[in-house]
């Protein structure tokens, strides 16, 4: 995606993002900051720090990749392992200056995406990344430990069209997501037909492929971060191989994610 209208669009859309969740936690009393979220042995401020933390890992990417490729280089459970420490320093900051730190790193992040040419591609934990898919990936964090922290605080949150980033960046990912695993890479494209928020479809892939599936778009992203178990969701697929990648289905980099349990989300 090298359109520059289309990395505007995608640009502008995680702006949004980040607002809507700076304001839900902004509103939340101190004392908030330390419910536990879905994320086992998380709070609302590791969230929040951890957001901060790969913000300013994004941004680093995008404008001194020689400096970034230090910390991309680590194996993925030495990763794993810096990744919650720096969520653990953060959560440890008050909440205010935790909040005034995160806002600090979007806006660093924002600004050196922004100034990047479209076309360009960046470092990252997986594949390199192009400028789109580098604020698609971000987005996609942001709106994933959005959907934590709202659990954590009980409050509602509205599907919106943005979404569509998530999705676009989980088909294509799918390949990411065998390999990951160790398993062999289906040879057929997949076909992706969902319903959005507003009842319009969102398709990705080509038309008649026998790999294929369906069901809320909202469903697919909340599948695609590993938030929801598929058997709690209202997605079909067609074929052995689009059947598995249910199972499998992750968008983020890094090592598998564990898999959510059956009915948590009922």
């Amino acid at each position: 995606m090298a359109d520059p209208q289309a990395v505007r669009a995608v640009l502008a859309d995680l702006r949004v993002e980040g607002e809507e969740l700076d304001a839900l936690v902004a509103a939340a009393p101190p004392e908030r900051w330390r419910a536990a979220t879905p994320a086992a042995g998380w709070t609302v401020a590791h969230q929040i720090a951890h957001l901060a933390w790969t913000d300013g890992m994004a941004e680093q990417a995008v404008a001194d990749p020689s400096s970034f490729a230090t910390v991309a280089a680590l194996d993925p459970r030495e990763m794993s392992r810096h990744v919650d420490e720096a969520a653990a320093r953060g959560a440890d900051q008050e909440p205010g200056a935790l909040l005034a730190r995160w806002r600090e790193s979007r806006a660093r992040m924002l600004t050196a995406l922004e100034a990047s040419p479209p076309g360009a591609r960046h470092p990252w934990y997986g594949p390199p990344m192009s400028t789109a898919s580098m604020a698609s990936a971000r987005l996609m964090e942001t709106w994933a430990h959005g959907e934590d922290i709202a659990a954590a605080l009980g409050a509602d949150r509205v599907p919106t069209a943005r979404l569509r980033h998530v999705a676009r960046l989980a088909h294509a990912t799918r390949d990411y997501a065998f390999a990951v695993r160790g398993r062999p890479v289906p040879p057929e494209p997949f076909r992706l037909e969902l319903t959005a928020p507003d009842g319009s479809l969102w398709t990705y892939g080509p038309a008649g492929a026998p790999q294929r599936v369906t069901g809320p778009a909202l469903d697919f992203c909340l599948l695609s971060v590993r938030r929801r178990h598929r058997d709690d969701l209202a997605l079909q697929a067609v074929g052995e191989d689009a059947d598995a990648w249910l199972s499998i289905a992750q968008v983020f980099a890094g090592a598998p994610g564990r898999d959510p349990e059956a009915g948590r989300a009922r």
